[in-house]
């Protein structure tokens, strides 16, 4: 997967990347990490973006292997190429990280994202949103004569996609879990 490339000066940046000037692109890259799953080492991990003011766009977290009491962090983060250079290196050093990928950087990988939408209407509306559902193959897992909450996995960009078209007919909630990533193949 190649980075997404996003003009400098479009919405979809931070501040942080004002420090290179001669940067024309900031990028979007997911990053996998494998820490050891000891008290206090997430907030470690996002101490160092936050204390360099580097955002994260998405962030999960789960324990992978619990006899060598490990955990995977999973981040989207966006930056000029400097930048994400500068974000690996730093995490590399960590003593408790134990690996860093860059999946972005290292050939295909497959991304998804779970979602849950409270969606409340009646009449057309909740004709609508079922129709819609169906059409971007989003499950009901609850559902009440008022009301109705779809579950959704997929690209980031279909969720968006979905909760936009959920807004004028009575999304009221969602939750999201963050992306998770994989490289492809045998590696």
């Amino acid at each position: 997967m190649s980075p997404l490339k996003i003009k400098k000066g479009s919405s979809k940046h931070s501040a942080y990347d004002l420090k290179d000037p001669n940067a024309d692109y900031i990028e979007r890259h997911t990053l996998a990490c494998v820490v050891t799953n000891e008290a206090g080492v997430l907030a470690r991990v996002i101490g160092l973006f936050s204390g360099r003011g580097y955002n994260i766009e998405s962030l999960t977290v789960a324990e992978v292997d619990h006899e060598g009491h490990r955990s995977r962090i999973t981040i989207v983060t966006v930056g000029t190429p400097a930048v994400i250079t500068q974000i690996k290196a730093q995490l590399e050093r960590m003593v408790v990280v134990h690996d860093v990928h860059d999946l972005t950087e290292e050939g295909a990988s497959v991304e998804r994202e779970l979602a849950l939408f409270k969606v409340a209407g009646t009449g057309n509306d909740r004709i609508e949103a079922l129709r819609l559902a169906e059409i971007f193959r989003a499950n009901v897992v609850d559902s009440t004569l008022e009301s109705f909450v779809f579950e959704m996995t997929g690209h980031s960009e279909k969720i968006d996609a979905f909760a936009e078209l959920m807004r004028p007919l009575g999304l009221i909630e969602q939750a999201r879990t963050g992306v998770a990533a994989l490289s492809r193949g045998a590696k």
